[in-house]
C-alpha cells in the first residue's frame, strides 16, 4: 500500500461517532476509489467510506431516482455534462474546494456545484501485436474504411460516459455547423457497420481486443496506459489527428446528503496536490488542477501533446441523452455489419 505522507494531515477528526460513514458512488473502479477510501479511513478512525462502482449514467440515475432520500454523499467521476444536467436538476450542493483558484473557469461550475478533477483524452485503441500507430486507423473518418468491417468492437454506449461522450462528439462535429444531428446519425449508422459486438463493459471489451476477435476499439487514454502497463494487455492508441474530445471528469457533494461535513473532508482529501501527483503515477489519471508541478508527472502525461476537439459541453448536456436515445433505436445493429 503506498503512503501518502501529507494526506495525512487532511481530514483527521478523532472526534467522529463510531457509526459514521460516507457513501461514494463513482465509476472510477476498485483500485483507486477504494485505495483513498482506506486511506482517508486510516487517518479518520471510526469513519467508514461505503463505495459503489458502477458506469457514469448508472450513477446519475440513481441519484435521480433517489433525490428524495439521499443515498450518497459524494459523487466522484463522470464527464461534466453529466454533472451539468445533475446541477440544473438540484441533484448537487455548493461547495467550492479550498484549491478553486488554481483551475480554469471551465473546468468547474460556475456556482460551484462541480469542479473538475481529471482530464480524458478520448483514442482509437488497437491490438498491438497486429497493428501499429502506423496502420492502425489515424483519424476519426478512416473508422468507416471497409478495411475494419467487423474488426471493431465498442463498450455498449448507454451506460458508459466516455462512449456517450464520443459519439456525441462525432454528432457534434456536424451539429455544430448545421444545427442538426442527422449527418452525425449517418456517421454513427456506417460505424455500426462496421462493429463487431457491443461488449457489455469494459472487461470484455478488453478481452476481445487482446483475444483477436476484434483489433480496434474506441476508449479514454489513460484507462488504455493503464490496461497496458500494468495489466499487460496488447493495446496501444492513436491519438485522432483531427483532435479529440478531452472529458472534464466531474466531482460533487449530493444535494440535502446525510453526511456534508464528511463529504466535504473527502472532497479535500482526494483532491490535494499530492492526491493529484499519486493519482497519476500509480491511477494513470490527468489532473484538471493547473499547479500539479510537470516533474511530478509521467512521462506519458507530461511528454504527450493532445489536440483538443473544441466543444460547447451544455449543448452536448442538453442534447447527449435524445441523442443516445436516437442511436439505440434507430442505428444499433442497423448498419449492416
Amino acid at each position: 500500500m503506498l503512503v501518502l505522507t501529507g494526506l495525512l494531515l487532511i481530514g483527521c477528526s478523532g472526534d467522529q461517532d463510531s457509526q459514521q460513514e460516507i457513501v461514494v458512488y463513482s465509476p472510477h473502479g476498485k483500485e483507486l476509489v477504494g485505495h483513498f477510501a482506506d486511506l482517508f479511513e486510516a487517518n479518520n478512525p471510526g469513519v467508514k467510506v461505503q463505495w459503489l462502482d458502477m458506469g457514469s449514467q448508472d450513477i446519475l440515475d440513481r441519484i435521480r431516482s433517489e433525490q428524495a432520500n439521499p443515498q450518497a454523499d459524494l459523487w466522484w467521476g463522470a464527464p461534466s455534462s453529466f454533472f451539468m444536467s445533475a446541477a440544473e436538476e438540484g441533484l448537487l450542493q455548493v461547495y467550492r474546494p479550498t484549491w478553486a483558484a488554481a483551475i480554469d473557469s471551465s473546468r468547474h461550475d460556475a456556482h460551484d456545484l462541480w469542479y473538475g478533477t481529471f482530464l480524458t483524452p478520448e483514442v482509437i485503441t488497437f491490438n498491438s501485436q497486429v497493428l501499429t500507430r502506423e496502420t492502425a486507423p489515424q483519424d476519426w473518418d478512416d473508422l468507416l474504411s471497409e478495411k475494419w468491417r467487423n474488426k471493431i468492437a465498442i463498450r455498449s454506449p448507454l451506460a458508459s460516459g466516455t462512449m456517450r461522450a464520443i459519439y456525441s462528439a462525432m454528432i457534434w462535429r456536424f451539429y455544430k455547423d448545421t444545427g442538426s444531428p442527422e449527418q452525425g446519425y449517418d456517421w454513427l449508422l456506417r460505424l455500426d457497420a462496421n462493429t463487431k459486438s457491443y461488449p457489455a463493459n469494459p472487461t470484455l471489451m478488453y478481452l476481445q481486443i487482446a483475444r483477436q476477435e476484434a483489433l480496434v476499439t474506441l476508449w479514454n487514454m489513460p484507462d488504455i496506459e493503464l490496461q497496458k502497463q500494468v495489466y499487460d494487455y496488447p493495446f496501444d492508441y492513436v491519438i485522432p489527428q483531427s483532435g479529440t474530445p478531452v472529458l472534464i471528469e466531474g466531482l460533487a457533494v449530493v444535494a440535502n446528503c446525510k453526511h456534508p461535513e464528511l463529504a466535504r473532508e473527502f472532497y479535500e482529501f482526494i483532491t490535494s496536490a499530492e492526491s493529484f501527483s499519486v493519482q497519476a503515477r500509480e491511477y494513470f489519471r490527468i489532473p484538471a488542477r493547473n499547479d500539479i508541478p510537470r516533474s511530478s508527472l509521467p512521462a506519458w502525461i507530461a511528454d504527450t501533446d493532445i489536440e483538443a476537439m473544441a466543444i460547447d459541453w451544455q449543448v452536448f448536456s442538453d442534447n447527449s441523452k435524445e441523442w443516445m436515445k436516437y442511436w439505440d433505436r434507430n442505428i444499433r445493429g442497423a448498419g449492416g455489419g
